[in-house]
């Protein structure tokens, strides 16, 4: 394969880079260093590193403002994402505005700096996952139309807010963030180097994309757009800029073999729904477009190859799909498809179909519990131990934990590193102050980090090795004001429900009516057999407390800031009660020790 085309695509229409490539938050911390990617990506790739992972974080440090056609440009290399920005009548059109408020203003300063100082007349968000709508505070205050795909609000606010905690703390792991950044440390994770570390913001959507043909007109751009739910994000589109023959495909279609199923945890996506799509936008904008972009990556320039890039993304999809039912209903396992899949030769040699951020392994995985969940239908497998006791028992078969290291260092020393891995996790799990088995077993996730060609593995890898030495890392969840202000109080008795310690509660019974003036709507929570029940415009009946209040009240009693002059009726003290009842989720649990 030649690295040429994709190096020479990824510098294309380069206009300049952000001097110094270094943003910052008001109190002056980094949120984001471009230039200390650039420098450590530079040379030649260190041992420590798979070189087709190398390659690809190469092309993801180019940071700048680039050209993709007359009257677009994007910017990349200020965040995970990239920032499009197209010019309109009056003023500019922004796409995807980063995951912080801080790069998405330096993002947009950057093109003013060379295209003049013209406004933000809309914002685009091109799907539900928050890189891609997190810094639109940072150029716009709201009041300009932003389109959005329908069902984006619902997701955008509901993926990360019920596991967020879990969530959260693996992404902690997928996306190294407590990595250094070196040869030994966080290099990349596939998508882009990293995700920015500010402010992150929301404002809801004003024109809703509700199907596909769709056409819109903003600022004497023209906008014609393909739904995608179920596809890379619950809510996404693509769409077709006709006059300027440039068509996004959000991230639909990307550099990388995507996820499938993301490592931090998320609703399994749909591989076959997303391959159909893909033959979707190669039917609708066939022969429409010069220019293909994405919200990561760089372009792709010319009909010929923009069309092979596409059918070659589709084929990808499908494969995966069709490839694991296939075995699958041969009575295969999730696991043993992962090791018996191969691509076809044609995706197997082509760059864009390399496992940077998804992966061929856990990809397949992924289709299998789509259809058939965590069991694989052995009996044997239907009740096993929790992680610890099995460990126990294993360690105990073998001998004790010295036997078990004996036979760890043998794999060890025969190359097998996953068994290895499997071995000395036992070992840890038997007796987590066994500091030995915890080194051995940390250099065992470096040793396989260092071969990974996924970026996310690496980190995963990296970053358990990190925790075995040095304990975990606190990851808090904190989704910012501009987050927590969109959500609905549905979402927000929601996180409460999850939060209820049952064997704790359920011999108590509380009820009470929440009355939300500004939104004109009433609700009802009952407590009871340690359930937390809401209900929209409760039933007649006497409540134990009622409160008339506002949905920022709601979240400022949650924070602890009291009642603060809220109207109530009924015993008061049940807040407290119910209060009581709650868990706090644990940003820091462990995940390679017990």
């Amino acid at each position: 394969m030649s690295n040429a085309p994709d190096f020479d695509n990824a510098d294309r229409g380069f206009v300049a880079a952000l001097t110094p490539g270094v943003v910052t938050a008001s109190d002056g911390r980094v949120v984001w260093d471009a230039d200390g990617w650039a420098a450590l990506l530079a040379g030649e790739c260190p041992d420590t590193v798979n070189p087709s992972l190398w390659r690809q974080g190469q092309l993801c440090s180019r940071q700048g403002l680039y050209e993709v056609t007359e009257g677009i440009y994007q910017v990349r290399g200020l965040d995970i994402s990239n920032m499009t920005i197209v010019e309109g009548d009056t003023g500019v059109i922004v796409i995807d505005p980063l995951l912080s408020v801080e790069t998405a203003a330096a993002a947009l300063g950057l093109y003013r700096a060379h295209r003049g100082d013209r406004p933000v007349t809309a914002v685009v968000y091109s799907h539900s996952h928050a890189d891609h709508f997190g810094g639109v505070a940072g150029v716009t205050d709201g009041t300009v139309p932003i389109l959005a795909p329908v069902g984006f609000m619902e997701h955008a606010v509901a993926e990360n807010v019920y596991a967020g905690t879990a969530m959260t703390r693996r992404a902690g792991f997928m996306y190294g963030a407590t990595l250094p950044v070196g040869p030994a440390g966080q290099i990349g994770f596939g998508l882009g180097l990293a995700s920015s570390t500010g402010t992150v913001s929301l404002f809801p959507p004003t024109v809703h994309i509700t199907r596909t043909g769709q056409e819109e007109i903003i600022d004497g751009v023209r906008m014609l757009f393909q739904l995608t739910p179920g596809t890379e994000a619950p809510a996404e589109m693509n769409f077709l800029f006709p006059d300027h023959r440039a068509l996004c495909m959000a991230e639909n279609a990307t550099h990388t073999m995507h996820n499938v199923l993301t490592l931090r945890g998320a609703l399994v996506r749909d591989a076959r729904i997303w391959s159909r799509y893909l033959t979707e936008a190669i039917t609708l904008f066939d022969g429409r477009a010069d220019v293909l972009f994405a919200s990561h990556h760089w372009p792709t320039w010319g009909h010929d190859d923009m069309m092979r890039f596409l059918s070659e993304q589709r084929d990808l999809y499908a494969f995966l799909h069709d490839q694991t039912l296939r075995l699958l209903n041969q009575g295969h396992t999730g696991t043993e498809i992962a090791e018996m899949i191969q691509l076809p030769p044609a995706l197997d040699t082509a760059w864009h179909a390399g496992g940077y951020y998804g992966s061929l392994s856990h990809n397949v995985k992924a289709v299998y519990q789509r259809y058939l969940g965590w069991f694989d239908g052995n009996p044997a497998n239907l009740w096993q131990h929790p992680p610890v006791e099995t460990a126990q028992r294993y360690v105990d078969c073998l001998g004790g934990v010295d036997a078990v290291l004996t036979h760890a260092r043998g794999y060890l020393d025969e190359g097998d590193l996953r068994f290895a891995a499997q071995l000395l996790q036992h070992a840890v799990f038997a007796d987590p102050d066994r500091s030995d088995a915890r080194e051995l077993l940390a250099q065992v996730f470096e040793r396989l980090a260092y071969g990974a060609e996924n970026g996310i593995w690496r980190n995963f890898y990296l970053t358990g090795a990190q925790e075995l030495r040095h304990g975990p890392n606190a990851t808090p969840v904190d989704l910012g004001g501009g987050m927590a202000a969109v959500l609905s109080v549905e979402q927000i008795f929601d996180t409460l429900a999850i939060r209820v310690d049952a064997p704790k509660a359920w011999h108590d019974t509380i009820v009470i009516d929440w009355t939300f003036t500004e939104l004109g709507q009433s609700y009802r929570t009952t407590l009871r057999n340690g359930v937390l029940l809401q209900q929209q415009d409760p039933p007649a009946g006497q409540p134990d407390l009622s409160l008339i209040l506002t949905k920022p009240d709601l979240l400022g009693v949650l924070a602890g800031s009291g009642l603060g002059g809220i109207a109530h009726d009924g015993d008061i003290e049940l807040l407290t009660r119910l209060a009581g009842y709650l868990d706090a989720p644990d940003p820091s649990f462990t995940i390679v020790t017990p």
